[in-house]
């Protein structure tokens, strides 16, 4: 006989499920309310030659969250206790919130040097949340991976924009 093929079980799902809805749908809101600016500020402002034609963001962004939810919802599930699972999903709360926050520092309020300061604190974030699913689950630390990379690629756009338009 074959061996049995193990599916996931219905609260994996359903809480990998609501984690990624809750992540991408959070990430959308704000970049719907954004939008506005994107097109008009930051439109204006100058670029670095380094930066990626607007169209490249949103495919970007919704691969990452989609990951970021994925590593969250294992987490969830995957958690040996609540301590740890508190500890850890507390982490990416607080890390989503700022990288919602950095759109409206950098395109409401056209802070860029305080978006700038403030995505340095978000990548200390994201590497103690990708530490602590990575002691719970490697493969949820490591879904983490392409989002600092990413979000260390956004800090170096930021600070050229920073530069150029201050």
């Amino acid at each position: 006989m074959p061996d049995a093929i193990n599916l996931p079980s219905t609260r994996f799902v359903i809480r990998v499920s609501v984690s990624i809805g809750i992540t991408v749908l959070s990430g959308a809101a704000v970049g719907i309310w954004t939008s506005q600016d994107v097109d008009g500020w930051y439109a204006t402002l100058q670029r670095p030659f380094f930066a990626p034609p607007n169209a490249v963001f949103g495919p970007v962004w919704t691969v990452l969250y989609v990951l970021m939810g994925l590593a969250a919802g294992r987490i969830w599930v995957l958690a040996p206790s609540v301590q740890a699972r508190s500890r850890s999903m507390w982490l990416y709360a607080t890390q989503l919130v700022l990288n919602l926050a950095w759109s409206v520092i950098f395109f409401k309020l056209h802070a860029l040097g305080w978006a700038l300061a403030e995505m340095a604190l978000l990548l200390i974030l994201i590497a103690a949340c990708a530490r602590a699913f990575h002691r719970i689950s490697p493969l949820s630390g490591w879904l983490m991976a392409p989002y600092f990379a990413w979000v260390c690629f956004a800090l170096a756009l930021n600070a050229a924009f920073a530069q150029l338009n201050t």
